[in-house]
């Protein structure tokens, strides 16, 4: 179980004394890593500690909990107000805060708001699991975007891109070319770690699907899987061949 890091802000010391050791008597995996009695400390407590979870008070000097997310802009922590007043209650749920408890805080409620995070952080958990399984799953495909849609392929059946103005034709092993709405740039750098070479300003090829390369004095000609005789510009001959001879030994 995930240890949840919390902070704790209230210019009420008795108050911040009292969260803290109810915290720790009575919420397992919870570990107080800072405590400010300002908002302007409070500040920095959030910026240097990165909690998971702050108890903040809304009432203090200077500056309002409320003030204080604000000023903070986004964050990655959740938020329990802790307050003697309800009627804050309404936007501090407009600023997305997981819970609002009023002083003096019962222990039954302090545990159920530590439960709201802990089941929170589990949903997220569980759902980056699932992303990441969904990248797993896919990995080894590219998305052709079209004007309709995405198209996805494997990377490795793509024989090779040609350059269309701002579009680029794509050239695949099943003997189909795609027109999509990407240019040749813009697949080079989706594709850059890769089996691919920019050989012409026109052109990127899979070196997967070279069949023959014949070098000549201003440059190269290759022939790919599909037929297609692409021209290797001068620029980058002396760049291929010692790719070529560093893969196919």
């Amino acid at each position: 179980m995930k240890m949840i890091k919390v902070v704790i802000i209230d210019d009420e010391k008795s108050a911040v004394t009292s969260i803290e050791l109810s915290l720790r008597e009575y919420c397992h995996g919870v570990e107080v890593v800072g405590k400010a009695f300002t908002a302007a400390d409070g500040i920095s407590e959030i910026t240097t500690k990165h909690p998971d979870l702050v108890f903040l008070d809304i009432e203090m000097p200077h500056m309002t909990g409320i003030e204080l997310l604000e000023h903070i802009g986004d964050r990655n922590f959740e938020v329990v107000f802790v307050t003697a007043y309800n009627e804050y209650a309404v936007k501090a749920f407009k600023l997305n805060a997981i819970d609002y408890l009023l002083k003096p805080v019962s222990i039954p409620e302090l545990i159920k708001a530590v439960n709201k995070v802990r089941e929170k952080n589990s949903q997220d958990t569980a759902t980056d699991d699932k992303l990441k399984r969904l990248r797993e799953t896919l990995s080894g495909k590219i998305g052709l975007p079209f004007s309709t849609g995405t198209e996805y392929v494997k990377i490795a059946d793509i024989i090779r891109i040609e350059a269309e103005g701002s579009y680029s034709k794509v050239i695949t092993n099943d003997g189909k070319t795609r027109l999509i709405s990407r240019s040749l740039k813009e697949m080079q750098t989706a594709l850059q770690d890769e089996s691919f070479f920019r050989t012409h300003k026109s052109h990127l090829i899979n070196i997967e699907h070279i069949k023959k390369y014949s070098p000549l004095k201003d440059g190269g000609d290759v022939e790919m899987a599909d037929g297609a005789h692409i021209e290797i510009a001068r620029a980058n001959k002396q760049e291929f061949a010692a790719l070529l001879s560093t893969i196919f030994r």
